[in-house]
């Protein structure tokens, strides 16, 4: 059986990407291109709709999704914890599933889970994230799910003086981030971890986001049809062997539990 998928935002450079996965997946077809001014009725008749659109319109694509008791995996940056905390009770009022991947690199995600699983052992971290002029939400949908991860794996939050000044960076899960846009980069992280008397950084490049998220896009896709509830990031799906078990729930730390400016979602 062909499971039939409409692609919003499948005009866009991830969008491109994750058709041309599609086109090479045996199993699969695209039923439905979508821009972020197509009618979101378009969406009947799918199996699955991939979401690759904005911020600003993802959150009505996962909505609208929901709404037709379709599966929704969303590779669309901008959403934080918080903001997915939002849908979830709808998600599970559906019986549907929504899959949430803030990067499909499987390096990027191992990284990430290297820096939970290392975060527990550091009591300072500060993620520096660089991506292309024309990324429109910062922090990156990568840096904030580390973030999460860190603070959710040591169960407490990261010390990070000074965090009043506006030069420290906006506050995630606890975790200062800063987020460079410039030319001449494609997508880098590097996740800083401190200590008496040590730092260990992790540093993840992307130089070919077409070669680095093919793997992990078929790995979401081949999962997200038959997903039920919520389910935040690849590493749900791949046994990476590192990380605490607590730092994989994907809810959101308590406000109340974290000082400073606790970051909100980046887009409406």
């Amino acid at each position: 059986m062909t499971t039939r998928i409409a692609l919003v935002g499948g005009t866009g450079k991830l969008g491109g990407i994750i058709r041309e996965v599609i086109d090479d997946l045996d199993g699969f077809e695209v039923s439905a291109v979508l821009d972020s001014r197509s009618d979101l009725a378009e969406l009947e008749g799918a199996d699955l709709v991939v979401d690759a659109s904005t911020p600003a319109v993802s959150v009505d694509v996962v909505r609208a999704a929901i709404e037709r008791g379709i599966n929704v995996l969303v590779g669309t940056s901008g959403w934080s914890a918080e903001r997915i905390t939002l849908v979830r009770p709808l998600v599970e009022a559906a019986g549907t599933g929504a899959v949430f991947i803030p990067n499909f690199s499987l390096g990027s995600v191992i990284g990430s889970a290297i820096a939970a699983a290392a975060g527990r052992f550091f009591p300072f971290a500060e993620i520096v994230e660089a991506h292309h002029a024309g990324k429109v939400d910062s922090p990156s949908g990568t840096a904030v799910r580390t973030a999460e991860l860190i603070t959710a794996a040591r169960g407490t939050p990261v010390d990070a003086p000074h965090v009043d000044q506006r030069a420290r960076g906006q506050q995630v899960a606890s975790v200062p981030v800063h987020s460079l846009r410039r030319p001449g980069v494609i997508a880098r992280q590097e996740t800083i971890l401190s200590g008496p008397g040590e730092t260990l950084s992790i540093v993840h490049d992307t130089a070919d986001p077409a070669a680095a998220y093919a793997p992990g896009i078929r790995i979401a896709l081949e999962h997200a049809v038959d997903v039920r509830g919520v389910v935040i990031g690849l590493e749900n799906f791949i046994d990476i062997g590192v990380g605490a078990p607590a730092a994989r729930d994907g809810r959101p730390v308590q406000d109340d539990a974290v000082p400073g400016q606790v970051a909100q979602a980046t887009s409406a």
